[in-house]
Order: C-alpha cells, then structure tokens, then sequence
C-alpha cells in the first residue's frame, strides 16, 4: 500500500550459535526516509541491515517491505523463507551497497551496472545499458563505462557499485558502511553521492561510521548496542542531547 512504511522490522532477533547478536529490534523506514544506523563493533548493525533481505536469515522476527511482509516458517537455527519467489520478487525493490563493492572483476563497469536491470528486472539488454549509462552518469562515472574495476580507484568502485543499485531504482537502499573500505582521500567523493542522493529524498538505512555525515544528512538515527536499539530519534537530538550515557560515550570517542 502507498502509505505503508518503506520498510518495517518488529521485533527481529538473529543469534548465531549462542550469540544472540540482535535482541528484538524494531525500526520503521518512511518512504523518503534517510536512517543512520551507528553503534560500535559488534553491535548487530550490518546484521540488522542484511537481515533486510534476508542475506541473513532471522532467528525470530518480522521484516515488511511496503507493507508485504516476508513468509517465513520455522527451519533449522531459526526461520527460512517459505516462498523463495516472493523473497526474489522483494528483493528487486532493495539494492545494497556493500562495503568491499562487490564489483564482478571478468565485466566492465557497464557491464556490471547493465546486467543488474537484466536478471533483476528482465529488462532486455539494449533498455538496461540505458539505463545502465544514465545511472553511471548520476554518479559520475559516465567516463569509465568502458573500465575494469581492477583499473579503478576504491571511491570510483564504490560510485560503480552505487550506480549499479540506482540501475534499478529501488525503493529503498540499505547501505553497509559504504565507505569503510576507503582511503581517507577517497571518503568525500563517495559521501557526495549519498548526499545527492538523500536530497532527492531516496529512502535509505545506512549503516555508517561517518558521524558529522550521519547528523548532516539523515532524517533519523538509531544508535544499536548489544543487538539493541539503545536510542533513536531525530539527528539534532542523538548527537546534540543524548540520554544514553552509552551513547554520549560513544559519540565521544567518535568525534
């Protein structure tokens, strides 16, 4: 439905073994919505965001994209997915952007950002390479169509990789430390692309480190500990007056 949240996690769980990394977390994403999700190593946040879809599969737990939710039935560990085709036909509304960009290295730029529209979407190859070129275009890649990713920078790999998602113009992009794996140098050019895009009012859930980007340009901020939301709510209030001292410690040694 229109008016249903872009995406919607009720009371997700995920243990590995006898690590229970997320412990009932629940978040909304609002169509439009730009969610910082922070917190410090091992705090469940990539888990959370792969869990999205299903990457990593829920121990217990509902995840909802647009008002459909997953059917998941019980399986060994935890739930599996009852109807593997809805999980392909959901998933063609997300697209992820991967920490270590995820580039195919046997395909051109272009040939990574077109093949996506093509099994994702089934769109046929001429469409898609259009596509494809005005996405690379977006950001700012139009002049490496032609390139290996072995020949590209980091930063340009990670625009490569944005591109890619925007190929299929989601509804919504979860992004896992998309920057994490970057030169320093190689941060802004990467960050500038996401700013753009959250202007546009693109839903997202971004998973960062990146605290003075996440106050700058996300609508709200979660801060996970312990596979708990510890706090959430507006950037203003998270990094202007936490309640948590967890937090205010962690925004401390952040800074």
């Amino acid at each position: 439905m229109q008016d249903d949240p872009a995406i919607q996690i009720t009371d997700l769980h995920k243990s590995f073994g006898d690590a229970h990394v997320l412990r009932g977390v629940t978040l909304t994403a609002r169509p439009g919505d730009v969610v910082a999700v922070i917190g410090g190593s091992g705090s469940g946040k990539s888990t959370m965001l792969r869990c999205i879809n299903l990457l990593e599969q829920p121990s217990s737990g509902s995840i909802a994209i647009r008002g459909e939710e997953y059917r998941m039935r019980p399986g060994h560990g935890g739930l599996v997915p009852a109807d593997p085709r809805q999980v392909q036909r959901i998933r063609a509304q997300l697209g992820m952007v991967f920490q270590n960009f995820n580039l195919w290295q046997h395909r051109t730029v272009l040939g990574n950002v077109t093949e996506v529209p093509v099994h994702v979407l089934g769109l046929p190859r001429a469409q898609a390479e259009d596509r494809a070129r005005a996405a690379l275009e977006r950001v700012g890649m139009a002049d490496k169509a032609d390139a290996w990713p072995a020949h590209l920078s980091g930063g340009q790999q990670q625009r490569a990789a944005i591109a890619r998602v925007l190929a299929v113009d989601p509804l919504a992009m979860l992004l896992d430390e998309p920057t994490s794996a970057l030169d320093p140098e190689l941060v802004g050019e990467v960050l500038a692309v996401i700013r753009d895009l959250a202007a546009e009012r693109r839903t997202m859930i971004l998973v960062t480190h990146e605290m003075r980007f996440a106050r700058d340009v996300a609508s709200h901020v979660v801060y996970l500990r312990d596979g708990r939301i510890e706090e959430q709510g507006p950037p203003e209030q998270i990094f202007g007056d936490p309640r948590s001292p967890h937090l205010r410690q962690f925004l401390g040694n952040a800074a």
